[in-house]
Parts: structure tokens; sequence; C-alpha cells
């Protein structure tokens, strides 16, 4: 099982940046794809980034050139960043980290993001 856990997020002026972060425990050896999704207020959860083992990357066209997912591992812990860049007032939203392990989708609690225009 893996428990994920998020932190980075705040109030941020339109044009800003902020980074968010996610520490993965557990059992992060069997960790495949990770991933950022966001939901925004009356709107579907969307993905906005993810990596995968290998390291390869996808991202949302609307965050694309402004966000960066990165991942790094250690021994006990994986951790999951979003450098987010050039804000807007439409990526506020709830953020959320997620990691895809043993056929099992794990989620954390959510970090909310507010960008003020």
């Amino acid at each position: 099982q893996v428990e994920l856990v998020e932190s980075g997020g705040g109030l941020v002026q339109a044009g800003g940046s902020l980074r968010l972060s996610c520490a993965a425990s557990g059992s992060i050896f069997n960790i495949n794809a990770m991933a950022w999704y966001r939901q925004a207020p009356r709107k579907a959860r969307e993905l906005v980034a993810g990596t995968s083992s290998g390291g390869s990357t996808n991202y949302a066209d609307s965050v694309k050139g402004r966000f960066t997912i990165s991942r790094v591992n250690t021994h006990s812990t994986v951790y999951l960043y979003l450098r987010m860049n050039s804000l807007k007032s439409e990526d506020t939203a709830v953020y959320y980290c997620n990691a895809y392990a043993d056929s099992h989708s794990a989620w954390g609690q959510g970090t909310q993001v507010t960008v003020s225009s």
C-alpha cells in the first residue's frame, strides 16, 4: 500500500510560481507511474502532468511550457514535484498526487492552489 502526502499549495498572484511536493511512503518499490491531477470547482478531475517509471513525462496542453513534473527516488520515500510557473487564474484548483502501484491507484488528500488575478 502506498501513502501520499502533498504540500506546497497556497495563494499566489497571476504570473507567479509555486512548487507542489508529494511524498510517497509504504510500498514505494511497486510504484510505476505517478502524476498530478487537479479539480476545479464544478469541474471534473483532470490530469495535469504524469511521469512513468522510465522517466518519460506528459502534460496537459493547458500547462505545457509552464509546469514541470519531476520525481526523486530515495531508499525510503519517493518524492514527486510539480513546478508551476506563469500561473493563471484558471489554474486555481485542488491538486492531487497520484501513484499507480500493484494495479491500484493511490491518491493524496489534495492541496489547494488559488491564483488571484
